[in-house]
């Protein structure tokens, strides 16, 4: 059995995860929807975030036959996790808890620092999944890298430079806390595209940890321990080079945007984008 795995953000950043399961699964069959005509989802209520999130989830599931839900979208992760497994009724893996996973498993210290949006900072959801594993946590929004990364700018000397002002301050914060922190969670999706420019202005002491790989690692392993073996691996890949990747992506606007920026997170041409109207 090769099931068809749903993958939702509310725009095209979630692509990374897209591509992260792409790595591992190169045969499988993927639906990804970025539901770009009502983000951004931070600026909503949790109510309204919470209908959207379901609505999309719905029609990945019931429309598109998914037969697992990623949700790579890290505020409708933290706000909205609930409403979609209500709304569904397939396996969801959000980005939050398999990144806060990953990084108890690479701390020593037991300190860790997040850097997100202000949404996913002001839900204090990596906190909250850092401390249920014995971490402390430490956020900070970084509202600048979203834009930046968006505008292509991945290796630029100002994207290292704002970058490295929002460190500096995070660890000043950490410092005057008493913590010692040996990790950083990238809690924002479009931050994997920046993950060598971030390891390069980071201490070597310290790991990043890709929520979109982390996550991507989760659902293998959901797969693994429901199917028995998995569908197609990377390495079935190798044994077989022709192998490719069932995929067809939705947006509920900003179509163009989609097919002119998704190759860049994708790392692949995203192939024609369907229009679709989920309501308002």
């Amino acid at each position: 059995m090769t099931p068809t795995i749903g993958v939702f953000d509310s725009g095209f950043g979630g692509l990374t995860v897209l591509r992260a399961l792409i790595q591992r699964l190169p045969a499988a069959r993927f639906a990804f929807l970025g539901d770009s005509a009502r983000l951004p989802y931070g600026s909503k209520s949790r109510r309204t975030i919470a209908r959207y999130a379901a609505e999309s989830a719905r029609f990945l599931v019931e429309e598109q036959g998914a037969d697992y839900l990623v949700i790579a979208c890290n505020t409708a992760s933290a706000l909205a996790l609930d409403a979609i497994q209500e709304a569904v009724s397939v396996p969801v893996i959000g980005v939050i808890e398999p990144g806060a996973e990953a990084a108890r498993r690479a701390s020593k210290t037991g300190d860790v620092l997040v850097i997100a949006t202000d949404a996913t900072v002001q839900s204090h959801a990596y906190a909250a999944a850092c401390q249920a594993r014995g971490l402390r946590a430490l956020e900070k929004a970084c509202p600048l890298l979203v834009p930046l990364v968006e505008e292509g700018w991945t290796s630029h000397d100002v994207t290292a430079q704002v970058f490295r002002i929002y460190f500096g301050e995070l660890m000043a914060d950490a410092a005057s806390q008493g913590l010692t922190p040996d990790t950083l969670v990238l809690g924002c999706t479009h931050y994997p595209l920046l993950k060598p420019l971030i390891e390069q202005a980071i201490p070597a002491s310290m790991t990043a940890i890709d929520s979109a790989e982390s996550a991507a690692d989760k659902l293998v392993q959901q797969l693994s321990q429901d199917l028995g073996a998995l569908p197609a691996t990377s390495a079935d890949s190798q044994a077989n080079p022709s192998a490719e990747p069932v995929l067809h992506c939705f947006a509920t606007d900003s179509v163009e945007k989609f097919e002119r920026l998704g190759s860049r997170f994708l790392g692949r041409p995203v192939g024609q984008v369907q229009l679709v109207d989920l309501g308002g």
